[in-house]
């Protein structure tokens, strides 16, 4: 056999190789994209028997106080402020609920996919602060970071199962937008440039979320009828689950508290089709 024959037989071999080891490699691509697809299921159409869950998370007995945050370091900061500004990790409202509590279908949506909102969640800096203090989202929308302040800001969201990213925001900037991917629950955002400004992004598989607000309720709309669990996140006291019917084009009303003194969960978060959630308490 000649130097040539013997080159001509071993690239041969490699092509065959080659084309053997990438129809494997399609095949598996393929198979792990069907696989993907049935366990997201199909994109759910509404009926028009879609029902809703209300309800309100009250809080029982002594808010825990902290002190005042000192913006002395930013002389802009400080001057937007006339009073004591105090964290929001723990705000009760006047009739005695709790605000930035993010309540959400935590089961019952398995084999069903939903439209992504192709509305932005919006995150503003005002005053140094970050506002809303609890925000939720879905997996695949825009994030848009703007800013109200003539400060220069870093926004520095810290997830785990989604891509970490560290921006300067000047005043006058473009807002920034950016996306998360995957699921994922209590995602920490702080700003480089002020230690006090802190918020939690909750991004969802589902459009079915909400966060209380000054009067204490939450409302879950547009929900397939069916049974559900329902989980109320607080950053400082954990995790509340209940479990409600949604009766076809009706209301069910689901309420939380939290007391003060009482050992609550962190939130378990279990993995769901298209729902890969991670939670993270406050350190």
């Amino acid at each position: 056999m000649t130097k040539k024959t013997v080159v001509a037989a071993q690239a041969a071999v490699v092509v065959l190789l080659a084309m053997t080891l990438g129809c494997g490699k399609t095949d598996e691509t393929a198979k792990v994209t069907e696989e993907k697809t049935a366990a997201e299921g199909k994109e759910y159409q509404p009926t028009g028997d879609e029902g809703t869950i209300t309800g309100k998370v009250a809080f029982q007995g002594q808010a825990p106080k902290f002190p005042a945050i000192s913006m002395d370091a930013d002389a802009f900061c400080a001057s937007k402020h006339s009073g004591k500004v105090f964290p929001d990790a723990v705000v009760v409202n006047d009739n005695g609920t709790l605000k930035n509590v993010f309540v959400y279908v935590k089961s019952g949506l398995e084999g069903k996919s939903f439209a992504v909102s192709d509305q932005p969640a919006v995150l503003d800096q005002k005053g140094c602060i970050y506002e809303p203090h609890v925000l939720g989202m879905q997996a695949g929308q825009n994030l848009r970071v703007v800013t109200s302040d003539n400060t220069t800001h870093n926004i520095h969201p810290m997830p785990k199962v989604n891509r970490e990213w560290n921006v300067s925001q000047p005043p006058g900037a473009d807002p920034i937008v950016r996306t998360f991917t995957r699921p994922e629950a209590s995602i920490p955002v702080k700003c480089n440039q002020h230690p006090w400004m802190k918020a939690y992004i909750h991004v969802m598989g589902h459009p079915f979320y909400s966060v209380s607000g000054q009067d204490g309720a939450f409302l879950l709309k547009g929900l397939p009828p069916g049974k559900y669990e329902i989980e109320a996140v607080h950053e400082q006291f954990g995790a509340e689950t209940r479990q409600v019917t949604v009766p076809p084009k009706g209301s069910t009303t689901s309420d939380f508290a939290y007391r003060v003194g009482q050992a609550y969960r962190p939130s378990s978060l279990p993995m769901m089709p298209a729902l890969v959630l991670h939670c993270c308490a406050e350190e």
